[in-house]
């Protein structure tokens, strides 16, 4: 499977990717070895995935998450319930990676 991720960052920006390995690319980005976005804005907070069947799909995702508007990733955010704390989350045990 291929995940489209949200992630929350220590100043309160939002950044959107995609990855196979959600516990491992939540390590790189808090080891500062991700996105060069997330790099001066660390620690960053896991607060959504989808799980998508194909690499092509989650780039696609990530691609019409970043076009939206903060105020729309915030309603997404809210929309589906989701934070860093939820069980959906907890699969992945990023919890420990900060």
């Amino acid at each position: 499977m291929v995940y489209t991720y949200i992630v929350r960052c220590a100043d309160g920006t939002l950044y959107t990717g995609w990855t196979v390995d959600v516990p491992a690319r939540m390590a790189a980005h808090n080891a500062g070895h991700g996105a060069r976005y997330t790099r001066g804005r660390l620690p960053v907070t896991l607060v959504y995935t989808e799980e998508h069947p194909t690499r092509r799909q989650a780039q696609q995702r990530e691609a019409a998450i970043k076009k939206l508007s903060r105020k729309a990733k915030e309603q997404l955010l809210q929309q589906t319930g989701e934070t860093e704390n939820d069980e959906k989350h907890k699969q992945f045990d990023c919890s420990k990676l900060t």
